[in-house]
Protein backbone atom coordinates (compact mmCIF):
# COMPACT_ATOMS: atom_id res chain seq x y z
CA UNK A 1 0.00 0.00 0.00
CA UNK A 2 1.40 3.45 -0.75
CA UNK A 3 2.11 6.01 1.91
CA UNK A 4 -0.43 9.04 1.87
CA UNK A 5 1.92 11.23 1.13
CA UNK A 6 3.50 9.43 -1.72
CA UNK A 7 0.39 10.31 -3.21
CA UNK A 8 0.03 13.59 -2.93
CA UNK A 9 1.14 15.79 -6.36
CA UNK A 10 2.95 18.35 -4.20
CA UNK A 11 5.17 16.02 -2.03
CA UNK A 12 8.35 16.86 -4.28
CA UNK A 13 8.00 20.48 -3.96
CA UNK A 14 7.03 20.05 0.00
CA UNK A 15 9.14 17.91 1.54
CA UNK A 16 13.25 18.08 2.12
CA UNK A 17 15.24 14.98 1.10
CA UNK A 18 15.52 13.86 4.30
CA UNK A 19 11.31 14.22 5.06
CA UNK A 20 11.11 12.26 1.76
CA UNK A 21 13.82 9.64 2.94
CA UNK A 22 12.23 9.24 5.98
CA UNK A 23 8.88 8.23 4.03
CA UNK A 24 10.15 5.67 1.71
CA UNK A 25 12.23 4.64 4.84
CA UNK A 26 9.14 3.95 6.76
CA UNK A 27 6.93 2.55 3.96
CA UNK A 28 9.66 -0.23 3.00
CA UNK A 29 10.60 -1.02 7.01
CA UNK A 30 6.91 -1.53 7.58
CA UNK A 31 6.20 -3.76 4.62
CA UNK A 32 9.22 -5.80 4.50
CA UNK A 33 8.94 -6.43 8.55
CA UNK A 34 5.65 -7.39 8.55
CA UNK A 35 5.66 -9.53 5.47
CA UNK A 36 5.75 -13.42 5.49
CA UNK A 37 9.06 -13.33 3.39
CA UNK A 38 10.25 -12.04 6.65
CA UNK A 39 9.94 -14.38 8.38
CA UNK A 40 11.64 -17.02 5.92
CA UNK A 41 14.47 -14.53 6.03
CA UNK A 42 14.92 -15.23 9.35
CA UNK A 43 14.98 -18.92 9.06
CA UNK A 44 16.93 -18.85 6.05
CA UNK A 45 20.59 -18.60 8.05
CA UNK A 46 19.60 -21.63 10.39
CA UNK A 47 20.32 -23.83 7.94
CA UNK A 48 23.95 -23.47 7.81
CA UNK A 49 23.94 -23.17 11.00
CA UNK A 50 22.98 -26.60 11.49
CA UNK A 51 25.21 -27.74 8.88
CA UNK A 52 28.52 -25.97 11.14
CA UNK A 53 27.28 -27.73 14.08
CA UNK A 54 26.54 -30.72 12.68
CA UNK A 55 30.47 -30.26 10.61
CA UNK A 56 32.01 -29.55 13.89
CA UNK A 57 30.14 -32.26 16.34
CA UNK A 58 31.96 -34.99 12.86
CA UNK A 59 35.18 -33.03 13.11
CA UNK A 60 35.38 -33.59 16.90
CA UNK A 61 34.19 -37.16 16.53
CA UNK A 62 36.92 -37.61 13.66
CA UNK A 63 39.45 -35.91 16.36
CA UNK A 64 38.14 -37.75 19.11
CA UNK A 65 38.50 -41.64 16.47
CA UNK A 66 41.92 -39.86 15.87
CA UNK A 67 43.32 -40.13 19.35
CA UNK A 68 42.03 -43.51 19.89
CA UNK A 69 44.69 -45.17 17.79
CA UNK A 70 47.02 -47.11 19.51
CA UNK A 71 49.97 -49.22 19.57
CA UNK A 72 50.07 -52.98 19.80
CA UNK A 73 52.27 -54.12 22.34
CA UNK A 74 53.82 -57.59 23.01
CA UNK A 75 56.45 -58.14 25.36
CA UNK A 76 57.46 -60.77 28.40
CA UNK A 77 54.53 -60.32 31.07
CA UNK A 78 56.75 -58.94 33.67
CA UNK A 79 58.30 -56.37 30.99
CA UNK A 80 54.10 -54.98 30.42
CA UNK A 81 53.56 -54.69 33.57
CA UNK A 82 56.25 -52.76 34.61
CA UNK A 83 55.55 -50.31 31.25
CA UNK A 84 52.33 -50.65 32.16
CA UNK A 85 53.02 -48.85 35.58
CA UNK A 86 54.90 -46.37 34.38
CA UNK A 87 52.39 -45.19 31.45
CA UNK A 88 49.82 -44.69 34.30
CA UNK A 89 52.18 -42.66 36.35
CA UNK A 90 53.02 -40.42 33.00
CA UNK A 91 49.03 -40.28 32.49
CA UNK A 92 48.10 -38.77 35.59
CA UNK A 93 50.57 -36.00 35.11
CA UNK A 94 49.80 -35.26 31.52
CA UNK A 95 46.44 -36.24 30.54
CA UNK A 96 44.73 -39.29 28.56
CA UNK A 97 45.23 -37.71 25.40
CA UNK A 98 48.84 -36.94 26.16
CA UNK A 99 50.46 -39.90 25.58
CA UNK A 100 49.60 -42.90 23.16
CA UNK A 101 48.36 -46.31 24.74
CA UNK A 102 48.48 -49.74 24.49
CA UNK A 103 46.40 -53.16 22.66
CA UNK A 104 48.01 -55.91 24.58
CA UNK A 105 48.51 -59.20 23.01
CA UNK A 106 49.35 -62.52 24.74
CA UNK A 107 52.63 -62.68 25.64
CA UNK A 108 52.37 -65.91 27.51
CA UNK A 109 54.43 -68.85 26.46
CA UNK A 110 53.90 -70.15 23.35
CA UNK A 111 51.89 -67.48 22.23
CA UNK A 112 52.38 -66.72 18.42
CA UNK A 113 54.79 -63.11 17.66
CA UNK A 114 51.98 -60.43 16.00
CA UNK A 115 51.86 -60.28 12.37
CA UNK A 116 52.96 -56.32 12.75
CA UNK A 117 52.67 -55.71 8.57
CA UNK A 118 48.89 -57.22 8.92
CA UNK A 119 48.12 -55.01 12.31
CA UNK A 120 49.61 -51.51 10.29
CA UNK A 121 47.31 -52.25 7.47
CA UNK A 122 44.60 -53.06 9.00
CA UNK A 123 41.98 -50.99 7.43
CA UNK A 124 40.17 -49.80 10.71
CA UNK A 125 43.41 -48.26 11.48
CA UNK A 126 43.25 -48.95 15.63
CA UNK A 127 46.91 -50.04 15.02
CA UNK A 128 49.26 -46.71 14.34
CA UNK A 129 52.93 -48.79 15.54
CA UNK A 130 53.59 -52.09 17.26
CA UNK A 131 56.48 -51.93 20.44
CA UNK A 132 58.16 -55.63 20.74
CA UNK A 133 61.09 -57.47 22.35
CA UNK A 134 61.87 -56.34 25.79
CA UNK A 135 62.39 -53.62 28.24
CA UNK A 136 66.07 -53.75 27.71
CA UNK A 137 66.01 -54.16 23.89
CA UNK A 138 62.73 -52.70 22.76
CA UNK A 139 61.74 -52.80 18.99
CA UNK A 140 59.17 -49.86 17.68
CA UNK A 141 57.53 -50.35 14.46
CA UNK A 142 55.92 -47.79 12.30
CA UNK A 143 55.22 -45.23 9.77
CA UNK A 144 57.51 -42.56 10.26
CA UNK A 145 55.29 -39.74 11.18
CA UNK A 146 54.11 -42.39 14.35
CA UNK A 147 57.80 -43.13 15.19
CA UNK A 148 58.60 -39.50 15.17
CA UNK A 149 55.83 -38.77 17.36
CA UNK A 150 55.49 -41.36 19.84
CA UNK A 151 59.28 -41.88 20.41
CA UNK A 152 60.28 -39.70 22.83
CA UNK A 153 57.28 -39.97 25.17
CA UNK A 154 57.69 -43.78 24.59
CA UNK A 155 61.55 -43.97 25.93
CA UNK A 156 60.43 -41.89 28.86
CA UNK A 157 58.24 -44.58 29.64
CA UNK A 158 60.77 -47.28 28.86
CA UNK A 159 63.31 -45.66 31.16
CA UNK A 160 60.74 -45.56 34.56
CA UNK A 161 60.11 -48.94 33.85
CA UNK A 162 63.29 -49.57 34.25
CA UNK A 163 63.48 -48.26 37.47
CA UNK A 164 60.42 -49.15 38.96
CA UNK A 165 60.25 -47.60 42.09
CA UNK A 166 63.28 -44.68 42.10
CA UNK A 167 62.02 -42.57 39.39
CA UNK A 168 59.51 -39.75 39.99
CA UNK A 169 59.04 -36.55 39.01
CA UNK A 170 60.91 -33.64 40.87
CA UNK A 171 58.84 -30.86 42.63
CA UNK A 172 59.05 -28.07 40.83
CA UNK A 173 57.73 -24.56 41.94
CA UNK A 174 55.31 -22.32 39.17
CA UNK A 175 54.26 -18.70 38.65
CA UNK A 176 51.98 -18.24 36.31
CA UNK A 177 52.43 -15.03 34.50
CA UNK A 178 49.56 -13.71 32.63
CA UNK A 179 50.63 -10.26 31.25
CA UNK A 180 52.61 -10.65 27.86
CA UNK A 181 53.07 -8.05 25.13
CA UNK A 182 52.98 -10.11 22.76
CA UNK A 183 50.32 -12.53 23.37
CA UNK A 184 48.09 -9.67 24.16
CA UNK A 185 48.84 -8.76 19.98
CA UNK A 186 48.20 -12.01 18.98
CA UNK A 187 45.12 -12.64 20.63
CA UNK A 188 43.94 -9.14 19.56
CA UNK A 189 44.70 -9.87 15.83
CA UNK A 190 42.94 -13.34 15.93
CA UNK A 191 39.85 -11.15 17.16
CA UNK A 192 40.37 -8.78 14.56
CA UNK A 193 40.32 -11.22 12.02
CA UNK A 194 37.52 -12.82 13.82
CA UNK A 195 35.13 -9.47 13.78
CA UNK A 196 35.94 -8.69 9.91
CA UNK A 197 35.09 -12.08 9.24
CA UNK A 198 31.51 -12.13 10.81
CA UNK A 199 31.85 -8.40 9.31
CA UNK A 200 32.11 -10.11 5.71
CA UNK A 201 29.70 -12.54 5.70
CA UNK A 202 26.72 -10.74 7.39
CA UNK A 203 27.01 -7.90 4.37
CA UNK A 204 27.14 -10.49 1.78
CA UNK A 205 24.92 -12.22 3.60
CA UNK A 206 21.90 -8.91 3.67
CA UNK A 207 23.42 -6.81 1.22
CA UNK A 208 21.76 -8.33 -1.61
CA UNK A 209 18.15 -7.31 -0.55
CA UNK A 210 18.49 -3.83 -1.95
CA UNK A 211 18.94 -5.00 -5.33
CA UNK A 212 15.85 -7.68 -5.33
CA UNK A 213 13.92 -5.32 -4.14
CA UNK A 214 14.43 -2.86 -6.85
CA UNK A 215 14.60 -5.19 -9.09
CA UNK A 216 10.68 -6.24 -7.78
CA UNK A 217 9.43 -2.75 -7.72
CA UNK A 218 11.02 -1.61 -11.29
CA UNK A 219 9.33 -4.72 -12.69
CA UNK A 220 5.74 -3.37 -10.97
CA UNK A 221 6.48 -0.12 -11.54
CA UNK A 222 5.59 1.11 -8.32
CA UNK A 223 10.21 3.01 -8.62
CA UNK A 224 8.64 4.97 -11.57
CA UNK A 225 5.45 6.42 -8.89
CA UNK A 226 7.72 7.02 -6.11
CA UNK A 227 10.41 9.10 -8.62
CA UNK A 228 7.35 10.78 -10.01
CA UNK A 229 6.49 11.99 -6.21
CA UNK A 230 10.25 12.46 -4.65
CA UNK A 231 13.63 13.25 -5.57
CA UNK A 232 15.11 10.14 -6.64
CA UNK A 233 17.83 10.83 -4.06
CA UNK A 234 15.72 10.53 -1.25
CA UNK A 235 14.27 7.23 -2.99
CA UNK A 236 17.33 5.04 -2.93
CA UNK A 237 18.69 6.66 0.63
CA UNK A 238 15.01 5.64 2.20
CA UNK A 239 15.52 1.87 0.22
CA UNK A 240 18.79 1.85 1.92
CA UNK A 241 17.91 3.19 5.27
CA UNK A 242 14.81 0.77 6.01
CA UNK A 243 16.91 -2.31 4.36
CA UNK A 244 19.70 -1.86 7.00
CA UNK A 245 17.44 -1.37 9.43
CA UNK A 246 15.34 -4.72 8.20
CA UNK A 247 18.96 -6.14 8.90
CA UNK A 248 19.89 -4.82 11.97
CA UNK A 249 16.53 -6.24 13.23
CA UNK A 250 17.92 -9.65 11.23
CA UNK A 251 20.94 -9.63 13.20
CA UNK A 252 19.33 -9.27 16.45
CA UNK A 253 16.67 -11.78 16.02
CA UNK A 254 19.66 -14.19 15.06
CA UNK A 255 22.11 -12.95 18.22
CA UNK A 256 19.07 -13.53 20.50
CA UNK A 257 18.56 -17.31 19.37
CA UNK A 258 22.29 -17.79 19.64
CA UNK A 259 22.92 -16.46 22.76
CA UNK A 260 19.44 -18.18 23.99
CA UNK A 261 21.20 -21.94 22.70
CA UNK A 262 24.51 -21.68 24.18
CA UNK A 263 22.70 -20.20 27.63
CA UNK A 264 20.00 -23.41 27.34
CA UNK A 265 22.33 -26.20 25.50
CA UNK A 266 25.21 -25.57 26.04
CA UNK A 267 28.04 -24.96 23.46
CA UNK A 268 27.06 -25.15 19.76
CA UNK A 269 29.87 -25.94 17.07
CA UNK A 270 32.51 -24.98 19.34
CA UNK A 271 31.36 -20.95 19.29
CA UNK A 272 30.78 -20.60 22.62
CA UNK A 273 34.32 -21.42 23.30
CA UNK A 274 35.42 -19.55 20.34
CA UNK A 275 33.96 -16.35 21.64
CA UNK A 276 35.83 -17.24 25.17
CA UNK A 277 38.41 -17.75 23.63
CA UNK A 278 38.90 -13.92 22.00
CA UNK A 279 40.89 -11.38 23.93
CA UNK A 280 39.28 -7.62 24.83
CA UNK A 281 39.52 -5.42 22.10
CA UNK A 282 41.95 -2.34 22.28
CA UNK A 283 38.95 0.07 22.35
CA UNK A 284 36.80 -2.73 25.21
CA UNK A 285 34.46 -4.53 24.41
CA UNK A 286 31.41 -2.30 24.96
CA UNK A 287 32.43 0.12 22.60
CA UNK A 288 34.11 -2.24 20.14
CA UNK A 289 30.45 -4.02 19.68
CA UNK A 290 29.06 -0.32 19.14
CA UNK A 291 31.88 0.25 16.28
CA UNK A 292 31.26 -2.79 15.33
CA UNK A 293 27.64 -2.39 14.25
CA UNK A 294 28.28 1.32 12.81
CA UNK A 295 30.77 -0.25 10.72
CA UNK A 296 28.54 -3.06 9.28
CA UNK A 297 26.13 -0.02 8.44
CA UNK A 298 28.39 2.25 6.98
CA UNK A 299 29.70 -1.04 4.75
CA UNK A 300 25.95 -1.97 4.06
CA UNK A 301 25.16 1.03 3.06
CA UNK A 302 28.38 1.43 0.95
CA UNK A 303 27.46 -1.70 -1.04
CA UNK A 304 23.72 -1.32 -0.96
CA UNK A 305 24.33 1.96 -3.19
CA UNK A 306 26.36 0.08 -5.50
CA UNK A 307 23.98 -2.63 -5.84
CA UNK A 308 21.12 0.07 -6.19
CA UNK A 309 23.83 1.55 -9.29
CA UNK A 310 23.39 -2.16 -10.25
CA UNK A 311 19.74 -2.34 -10.32
CA UNK A 312 19.62 0.89 -12.29
CA UNK A 313 21.69 -0.49 -15.32
CA UNK A 314 19.74 -4.16 -15.18
CA UNK A 315 16.31 -4.56 -16.48
CA UNK A 316 16.26 -8.30 -16.31
CA UNK A 317 17.58 -10.74 -13.25
CA UNK A 318 20.18 -12.10 -15.38
CA UNK A 319 21.61 -8.40 -16.23
CA UNK A 320 21.19 -8.36 -12.25
CA UNK A 321 23.33 -11.59 -11.94
CA UNK A 322 25.89 -10.75 -14.48
CA UNK A 323 26.15 -7.27 -13.38
CA UNK A 324 26.80 -7.70 -9.56
CA UNK A 325 29.44 -10.94 -9.51
CA UNK A 326 31.91 -8.29 -10.48
CA UNK A 327 30.68 -6.22 -7.56
CA UNK A 328 30.90 -9.64 -5.12
CA UNK A 329 34.31 -10.74 -6.63
CA UNK A 330 35.49 -7.32 -5.57
CA UNK A 331 33.96 -7.64 -2.35
CA UNK A 332 35.85 -11.01 -1.55
CA UNK A 333 39.43 -9.22 -3.08
CA UNK A 334 38.91 -6.50 -0.58
CA UNK A 335 38.07 -9.21 2.50
CA UNK A 336 41.71 -11.15 1.61
CA UNK A 337 43.02 -7.65 1.30
CA UNK A 338 42.03 -6.31 5.02
CA UNK A 339 43.30 -9.78 6.30
CA UNK A 340 46.60 -9.47 4.56
CA UNK A 341 47.07 -5.36 6.02
CA UNK A 342 46.48 -7.45 9.25
CA UNK A 343 48.55 -10.10 8.88
CA UNK A 344 51.41 -7.42 7.96
CA UNK A 345 50.54 -4.68 10.75
CA UNK A 346 50.47 -1.16 10.55
CA UNK A 347 51.92 -0.45 6.78
CA UNK A 348 51.48 1.75 3.72
CA UNK A 349 48.83 -1.41 2.77
CA UNK A 350 46.73 -1.07 6.42
CA UNK A 351 46.47 2.73 5.64
CA UNK A 352 45.27 1.92 1.70
CA UNK A 353 42.31 -0.22 3.29
CA UNK A 354 41.47 2.48 5.73
CA UNK A 355 40.97 4.98 2.58
CA UNK A 356 39.43 2.91 0.20
CA UNK A 357 36.21 2.98 0.94
CA UNK A 358 34.55 -0.33 0.47
CA UNK A 359 37.55 -1.65 2.35
CA UNK A 360 37.18 0.92 5.06
CA UNK A 361 35.10 -0.48 7.87
CA UNK A 362 36.57 -3.91 7.89
CA UNK A 363 39.85 -2.05 8.42
CA UNK A 364 38.53 0.21 11.10
CA UNK A 365 36.91 -2.77 12.89
CA UNK A 366 40.46 -4.45 12.85
CA UNK A 367 41.63 -0.95 14.46
CA UNK A 368 39.51 -1.11 16.83
CA UNK A 369 40.38 -4.63 18.05
CA UNK A 370 43.75 -3.90 17.73
CA UNK A 371 44.69 -0.20 19.05
CA UNK A 372 42.73 1.95 21.92
CA UNK A 373 42.38 5.03 19.75
CA UNK A 374 39.32 6.81 19.08
CA UNK A 375 39.16 9.52 17.06
CA UNK A 376 40.36 7.64 13.93
CA UNK A 377 36.48 5.84 13.83
CA UNK A 378 34.69 9.12 14.06
CA UNK A 379 36.51 10.43 10.97
CA UNK A 380 36.16 7.06 9.24
CA UNK A 381 32.41 7.25 9.78
CA UNK A 382 32.30 10.91 8.21
CA UNK A 383 34.65 9.84 5.69
CA UNK A 384 32.20 6.80 4.43
CA UNK A 385 29.04 8.90 4.86
CA UNK A 386 30.38 10.83 2.24
CA UNK A 387 31.44 8.05 -0.27
CA UNK A 388 27.64 6.90 0.61
CA UNK A 389 25.88 9.93 -0.33
CA UNK A 390 28.40 9.84 -3.57
CA UNK A 391 27.11 6.68 -4.29
CA UNK A 392 23.23 7.17 -4.00
CA UNK A 393 23.93 10.58 -6.03
CA UNK A 394 25.89 8.60 -8.88
CA UNK A 395 23.11 5.76 -8.79
CA UNK A 396 19.80 7.93 -9.05
CA UNK A 397 21.39 10.05 -11.76
CA UNK A 398 22.37 6.87 -13.60
CA UNK A 399 18.53 5.01 -12.24
CA UNK A 400 17.13 8.86 -13.83
CA UNK A 401 18.68 8.43 -16.80
CA UNK A 402 18.32 4.72 -17.96
CA UNK A 403 15.34 4.30 -16.41
CA UNK A 404 13.14 7.73 -15.94
CA UNK A 405 15.32 8.75 -19.21
CA UNK A 406 14.28 12.08 -17.91
CA UNK A 407 17.15 14.87 -18.87
CA UNK A 408 17.60 18.16 -16.67
CA UNK A 409 13.98 19.22 -16.45
CA UNK A 410 12.89 15.81 -15.77
CA UNK A 411 10.39 15.71 -18.67
CA UNK A 412 10.45 12.80 -20.65
CA UNK A 413 13.45 12.82 -23.92
CA UNK A 414 11.94 12.10 -27.29
CA UNK A 415 13.72 9.92 -29.22
CA UNK A 416 13.91 8.79 -32.39
CA UNK A 417 15.40 5.95 -34.07
CA UNK A 418 16.80 5.55 -37.94
CA UNK A 419 13.95 3.88 -39.00
CA UNK A 420 11.07 6.64 -37.24
CA UNK A 421 13.01 9.39 -38.92
CA UNK A 422 12.49 7.08 -42.38
CA UNK A 423 8.72 7.30 -41.22
CA UNK A 424 8.77 10.90 -40.16
CA UNK A 425 7.69 9.60 -36.89
CA UNK A 426 8.43 9.89 -33.19
CA UNK A 427 9.44 7.17 -30.68
CA UNK A 428 8.37 8.17 -26.89
CA UNK A 429 10.73 6.60 -24.34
Amino acid sequence: MMDAALMDPQAKSRLSHWQAAWVIARRDFVAILFSRSFLFFLLGPLFPAIVFALSGGIGAAAVERGNDTRIALQMPSEDIQQLLAAHHRIERELGYNAIPHFTIYDPGKGAQPIDIPALLADPSGRTGATLTGTLENPVLTGTQARVNAWRGILAVQLSMARNETDVSYPALQTQINDVSGAKTKSQRRNTAQISITLLFLLTMLLAGMVLSNLVEEKANKIIEILAAALPMQAVFLGKLLAMLAVSLVGIAVWASALGAVLLLAGDFGGIKQLIMGLSEPGVGWPLFILLFIINFSMGYLLLGSVFLAIGALASTVREVQTLSMPVTMLQLFIFFFTQIAIVGGWSVVDMIAVLFPFSSPFAMTAMAARSDLIWPHLAAFIYQAIWVLLFIKWGSTLFRKRVMKSGSGGHAKVKRSWLDRLRGRKAYA
